[in-house]
């Protein structure tokens, strides 16, 4: 793996726009850093104009059993949007989803049209999506759907936030499907044409027990915001797997699991950590959990984008990784391209594929759902997946960042009052 490469901040324009941003907002706590903020978004829009994109590599689709469950690994969008594709094709009676993003392309209308076609062969069919995920997408592309499919937006803004503020906030970052009550899709994967093409992702298909809490993370949030009548009905779960669980975030409950088994998997760990999140921003709660297992001797590395789609992110991202270092964290920054994947394994046994970033929207706001697996076998899978991304990363040095220039430094330290928000 190469050396660290030389901060963007170096160039002047970028800098002139920095200490412009700075001074405009004078002296103002939260001024300064969203004027930073801005500054730097309208550097990364400028930057990305013609820039040419790379198809991203694709690690492949890994088959791993778990006892009465089948498990499929997904690391690329083509291959999982087909599998989706044909799960709706085949549904007999009832098909649930949901997902962040859904884009009014190609790809997102092949999605709209298995709906309407599952709808007219009697199928009962229920569509989720967020609406701030979709506010550049017209109103008039989810009016394609069939009348007979039950469609919610959850609100951008417009929440009964008189309920109480904490049970409705958070947006529905969760990427889920079920389909006839037996398949199960969970991941990183949004729907569009970018992202089976130009990002690399992760997502899993379930067969098998854990389907039933899949299918219980839709239900509660659609049950959340619709009346009696308009509810989805309970099923009994067949069985219990403890080595294939889901844990899903329900702010209306106000219950946030993903975060707790993050930090238990992490205090159990005496060997290795491997995390792979595209935007890094933990609690002090989650960074301590990590540098305590590291200076114990665990081998503890976290992978990121070199660049992600949000740069305030990844230089929020970077205010953490002097500490990191210090402590024996291997950094590594994906450079192939756009890496969007919420995995992570312990010690080779425990695993997560989800929706959750490693940042405070994901494990404290939003809705999100992760499945959890503990075996050896799905883990192995899992380290190979991250070995293969490893291999497409830079290394972050330690002696190289310590020596990084004074104004990306400043750029770090005017962005931490908007850890909270990211």
């Amino acid at each position: 793996m190469s050396p660290l490469p030389a901060s963007p901040l170096h160039h002047n324009p970028v800098r002139r726009i920095v200490r412009g941003a700075a001074l405009a907002a004078g002296a103002g706590l939260v001024g300064v850093p969203m004027a930073v903020a801005a500054g730097l978004t309208g550097v990364d829009m400028v930057k990305r104009r013609g820039r040419r994109r790379r198809p991203a590599h694709n690690p492949g689709v890994f088959d791993a059993p778990v006892k009465d469950s089948h498990l499929r690994i997904f690391t690329s969008g083509e291959d999982l949007y087909e599998e989706m594709l044909s799960a709706i094709d085949s549904a007999e009676r009832i098909v649930k989803f949901e997902t962040y993003i859904w884009k009014a392309d190609p790809t997102g209308q092949r999605f709209i049209e298995a709906f309407n076609r599952a709808a007219a062969r009697g199928v009962e069919v229920y569509v989720s999506y967020d609406g701030f995920g979709n506010l550049v997408v017209p109103r008039a592309f989810y009016r394609q759907l069939d009348p007979r499919i039950r469609v919610f937006r959850l609100p951008a803004f417009a929440r009964p936030f008189w309920r109480g503020p904490v049970r409705n906030t958070g947006f529905n970052h969760s990427k889920i499907m079920v389909v006839d009550d037996e398949i199960g899709f969970v991941g990183g994967f949004n729907i569009g044409d970018d992202y089976a093409t130009f990002w690399r992702d992760t997502h899993v298909c379930e067969r098998g027990p854990a389907v039933w809490a899949l299918d219980q993370s839709i239900s509660i949030k659609w049950n959340a915001h619709h009346r009696e009548g308009e509810q989805m009905s309970w099923r009994p779960p067949e069985s219990w797997d403890p080595r294939v669980t889901v844990s899903a975030n329900q702010p209306p409950l106000l219950v946030y699991p993903i975060r707790l088994t993050y930090l238990e998997a992490i205090q159990r760990a005496q060997h290795r950590i491997f995390i792979n999140t595209p935007y890094f921003i933990p609690d002090q709660q989650v960074l301590q959990a990590l540098l305590h297992a590291a200076r114990r001797g665990v081998d503890v590395q976290v992978m990121v984008p070199q660049d992600s789609n949000h740069i305030v992110a990844d230089w929020a991202s970077r205010g953490f990784y002097a500490e990191m270092l210090e402590a024996g964290i291997t950094i590594l920054l994906y450079k192939a391209s756009m890496i969007h994947a919420k995995t992570a394994t312990v010690d080779g046994i425990w695993s997560t594929v989800g929706t959750a970033n490693i940042d405070r929207l994901s494990l404290g706001f939003n809705y999100e759902s992760n499945v959890v697996v503990v075996d050896r076998d799905f883990a192995a899978r899992m380290e190979e997946i991250f070995a293969i991304d490893a291999e497409r990363s830079e290394r972050v040095e330690s002696p190289r960042w310590q020596d990084r220039h004074g104004v990306a430094r400043m750029v770090e330290r005017l962005l931490v009052p908007l850890r909270p928000l990211l």
